[in-house]
């Protein structure tokens, strides 16, 4: 890994699990890097569903995709990552990947929330294939609160251990409330 920032960590373990051909989706779309990872990821056979509510979030993912000729397998789609399901269907999908908080340079009133973020996880977990990941970037402090990473922690502390594993990560010596990593695997018996 060239860096240690949070989304480079998530990326390493997106790159190591998704294969050309798979469905992916990026749930909080921001500037759109997650998309452009999937979408070389998932190769021209492959499809990403990309979610923001924010148009700026959808022309700012556009020109990235269009400057980094990305391949053509991408929809935008301008909606809250709580109806991923009107978009795809349970257990198909390889890879999902959100990023709890605010718009880099975006407007910081409009954030992520629990009351929707943990309909969104719950959501993606049921569109989650077998052996498919989920990666979730917490930030929580300053302009976001914590009420959003308590409740995502309380959820995911309580997933059945039996269907999901979910591996909870820390940069525990990063002084002013740094974000954490999170990965959910869902188990092929789930």
């Amino acid at each position: 890994m060239k860096t240690y920032q949070i989304t480079e960590w998530c990326s390493h373990f997106v790159r190591e699990h998704v294969s050309p051909g798979d469905l992916c989706i990026d749930a909080t779309m921001g500037n759109g890097h997650d998309t452009l990872l999937l979408s070389r990821l998932a190769g021209p056979s492959g499809q990403v569903l990309s979610f923001d509510i924010q148009q700026a979030a959808l022309n700012a993912t556009r020109k990235l995709l269009l400057s980094q000729n990305a391949p053509d397998n991408t929809r935008l789609i301008l909606d809250s990552h709580s109806r991923m399901d009107a978009y795809a269907a349970c257990g198909t999908v390889s890879c999902i990947m959100f990023n709890f908080g605010y718009l880099p340079s975006g407007d910081h009133s409009l954030a992520t929330r629990s009351e929707t973020s943990i309909p969104a996880v719950l959501t993606g977990l049921k569109l989650l294939k077998p052996d498919g990941l989920m990666s979730l970037c917490i930030y929580s402090g300053g302009d976001t609160g914590f009420r959003e990473k308590e409740d995502l922690l309380k959820l995911l502390k309580g997933l059945d251990c039996r269907k999901y594993l979910v591996i909870v990560s820390s940069y525990f010596n990063r002084p002013n409330h740094p974000p954490l990593p999170v990965l959910i695997r869902k188990l092929g018996s789930g």
